[in-house]
């Protein structure tokens, strides 16, 4: 079985799962029925339980889906705890559902799967040893990608189904009012973990800070949890930062994020009130800098800037030159902090930030996206799942939804190390190709050939050489070479959705 960008699927799964080929990036005006949670009505003085061991015992159960969020990145503490006594009581093939999976996660995650606790995974992402682990056969069922938003919309429509979500605050109340901007672990947006504490059936809320009731603003509100846990320490918020939020000195991603911002500036979309937002990596996260300053030498301003949220970002809203921040999840402590102090920045849901099936999400919105890749070939496809090995090593994230922008930019070098970034065929289609615009590297820029009011509008960008994406890819293949073809089995260890829920792609198990 094939699809329209010409993947191979395993035509017995996707039987068996009811699953279809991803088709197109045009998502049309579908009527969605959306499900609800079980609820247990709740009286009396509070929901506080002395015990995470008692909660989990008593909650969680052979076969059931649970959950966690991320927004704690690597500084979180929560999920080990949780999964330690999840493991020991014996508990047995559940399917785990966190809005994405952090390198601090995988050794218990590992452990969990080879006990027999884990027996299915759908996350936004994976890496490290636990991404080693899933493509060389280790999990039993293939683990299911999603997008930040496809995760919204599997949640809302019931492709997810949360029996116990598990979610760390910084802040709580007795009754599990709470929310991310106060305590001593903050970190900002809760807004993946508002969709688990809107649909799963029992919500338990972990904080290191119970306050007064009513706690306010709430985030996450009495009407939506179960139970409260103290615990000694939720997370680390220094962590929140690290790996590939990381802010770049490297003089290549430096000289591609000037070219991101010249490309942007001279584009039909640079003009007040246009809105935009950065992914993750280096030089893209390097370009809200740069655009500061092309803002203020043009008198441009913002309405304004969205997704995962960056302390540039923040800076740019306390100077005047975005009106509003719409906030997602916060890359680092400063963008988290500043939720607190100023009211222009507003926490959203996943659901509002990027469901394709609700009556308007924000990505639909966007001007202007600028996005890393792993890898993207000629025919625009991008890849930021699987390394050049096969291995996986990434997530999808915001990328596939925030690509629908009038403007989608991918940074990424010509090559990194010894390794093309720009290929004939990416390993795994992530974000399609059409919703792709303009490729820049440190040699140059491609622009998609349906673009050609953009191939107008750039041609005579200063300082700037324009290839077609083939002329570059020749180029990376003539610095480093041509690859031996990656040796798969037949084993599918994951399928990657496109954000309508139709798969875009299928990983096989690498040979050993």
């Amino acid at each position: 079985m094939k699809n329209s960008v010409e993947r191979e699927l395993p035509e017995n799964i996707m039987n068996k799962l009811n699953l279809r080929p991803y088709k197109s990036t045009e998502i049309g005006n579908p009527e969605i029925q959306r499900v609800a949670p079980k609820v247990r009505t709740t009286t009396g003085e509070g929901k506080l339980v002395e015990s995470l061991e008692k909660v989990v015992k008593d909650n969680v159960k052979n076969g059931m889906t649970i959950s966690f969020h991320h927004h704690f990145r690597n500084g979180d503490f929560v999920f080990n705890q949780v999964m330690r006594i999840i493991i020991d009581s014996g508990i047995k093939e559940l399917t785990l559902a966190p809005s994405s999976l952090t390198g601090v996660m995988n050794n218990l995650v590992i452990e969990a799967i080879k006990k027999g606790t884990i027996t299915a995974i759908t996350s936004s992402g994976m890496r490290g040893e636990l991404g080693e682990f899933v493509s060389h056969g280790g999990l039993k069922n293939p683990v299911v990608f999603r997008s930040h938003g496809g995760r919204a919309r599997a949640i809302e429509e019931g492709a997810i189904k949360i029996d116990v979500a598990f979610l760390g605050v910084p802040n709580a109340d007795k009754l599990g009012n709470a929310n991310g901007m106060e305590g001593n672990a903050v970190f900002g947006s809760l807004g993946y973990a508002l969709m688990d504490a809107q649909y799963a059936n029992k919500v338990v809320l972990l904080t290191d800070n119970l306050v007064p009731y009513p706690n306010t603003p709430a985030s996450i509100k009495q009407t939506q949890v179960d139970y409260v846990v103290k615990v000694d320490k939720v997370g680390d918020p220094d962590k929140i930062g690290s790996g590939a939020t990381r802010f770049t000195k490297d003089p290549k991603e430096l000289k591609i994020a000037k070219t991101v911002n010249k490309v942007i500036v001279n584009s039909p979309y640079f003009k007040n009130g246009f809105s935009f937002q950065t992914g993750s990596g280096g030089a893209a996260l390097a370009v809200t800098r740069y655009l500061r300053q092309s803002m203020i030498d043009n008198n441009i301003k913002a309405s304004f800037a969205l997704g995962g949220i960056t302390k540039p970002t923040t800076d740019l809203l306390n100077e005047g030159l975005i009106a509003k921040v719409m906030d997602v999840q916060d890359f680092d402590k400063g963008a988290a902090e500043s939720m607190h102090t100023n009211n222009k920045q507003q926490e959203i849901d996943a659901s509002w930030y990027a469901d394709p099936y609700n009556k308007g999400a924000m990505v639909d919105q966007l001007d202007v996206v600028i996005l890393s890749a792993l890898e993207i070939d000629t025919k625009f496809n991008v890849n930021v799942m699987s390394g050049s090995d096969g291995v996986i090593r990434g997530a999808v994230g915001g990328h596939q939804d925030a690509a629908t922008a009038k403007l989608t930019i991918i940074s990424a070098p010509l090559v990194r190390g010894r390794l093309a970034t720009v290929v004939p065929d990416v390993t795994t289609v992530v974000t399609p190709g059409d919703s792709v615009d303009v490729l820049v590297t440190e040699v140059g820029i491609a622009i998609n050939p349906k673009r050609k009011d953009l191939i107008a509008k750039l041609s005579k960008l200063p300082g700037v050489k324009i290839y077609s994406i083939e002329e570059l890819q020749k180029m990376a293949a003539k610095l480093v070479g041509t690859p031996n073809p990656i040796e798969y089995t037949d084993k599918t260890v994951a399928l990657v959705e496109y954000r309508d829920g139709t798969i875009i792609d299928a990983i096989k198990e690498v040979k050993k």
